[in-house]
């Protein structure tokens, strides 16, 4: 009943105010159980798709196997950026410089890129929540100065004040206050939970796409180091030759010896 008491006697900047509170609240709420789930699947998932994919046999193989184990989409697009490295199956054309640079670039560039795609997932809602939790306090203080201002412009008129008169409506007021902080305090607390939770997910995959990288160049250099070392090895073989003792070519007829006369 007080609230709704407080909520008539209100003006359209007390109920506006009132509103944008409660959106923030509702918004601040839908990404704290959002993000709850999406940090517990990227907690569990990242160390069980890195323990999985050095396991694996090849990378094909392990790209099958992350599938089914990396929920979140974080250490799958690692894995297949690399492995478009190694394959030399870039959609881009052969002339473009995306496919110019060493190896070693091209595996930094797409690996970077991909890191960034998977931390902007695990990101996403950080800055609604940082929003909330600084600006909240000061539309609760907005809607709490604005009422009070409402309240003594409305007893000024009313003749004699006495305190019952004043207590009412002022105590009205500052519930704006209390609901601002009500909204701002889960989200900061929200905010600092999932950042910290978020930067060791993000040492754990950077830690992988650096091992993903050196695996890459190493394995590259290893088979062409062995394509050369069987060019030179069929290279120094030495050429067939005719077998000996055989007979001359058809058609050929032997030599005469020098200074033969014939009959």
């Amino acid at each position: 009943m007080d609230a709704l008491h407080w909520w008539r006697q209100g003006d359209a900047v007390t109920q506006g105010t009132a509103l944008v509170l409660l959106a923030m609240s509702v918004a601040s709420w839908v990404v704290i159980v959002w993000k709850l789930r999406l940090m517990r699947q990227a907690s569990a998932d990242v160390a069980r798709c890195t323990a999985a994919f050095w396991q694996a046999p090849s990378m094909e193989v392990a790209a099958q196997r992350l599938q089914s184990f990396d929920r979140a989409a974080l250490v799958l697009p690692l894995v297949v950026a690399a492995n478009s490295i190694a394959n030399h199956s870039l959609p881009d054309a052969p002339a473009s410089l995306a496919s110019a640079g060493s190896l070693s670039q091209r595996l930094t560039r797409v690996l970077r890129d991909a890191l960034h795609g998977v931390l902007g997932r695990l990101q996403f809602g950080q800055v609604l929540l940082a929003t909330v939790g600084s600006t909240a306090p000061f539309v609760g203080l907005l809607g709490t100065v604005w009422g009070i201002y409402h309240a003594l412009t409305a007893m000024a008129g009313a003749g004699q004040i006495t305190i019952d008169r004043v207590s009412g409506p002022v105590g009205e007021a500052l519930v704006m206050t209390a609901a601002g902080l009500a909204v701002a305090i889960p989200a900061v607390l929200a905010y600092n939970v999932f950042g910290r939770l978020i930067g060791r997910i993000e040492a754990d995959l950077e830690g992988f796409a650096r091992d993903l990288r050196e695996l890459v160049i190493d394995t590259a250099a290893l088979q062409s180091l062995a394509g050369t070392t069987e060019g030179l090895s069929n290279a120094s073989r030495p050429a067939a030759g005719p077998p000996q003792g055989g007979s001359a070519p058809m058609g050929g007829s032997e030599p005469r010896a020098a200074g033969s006369v014939g009959a």
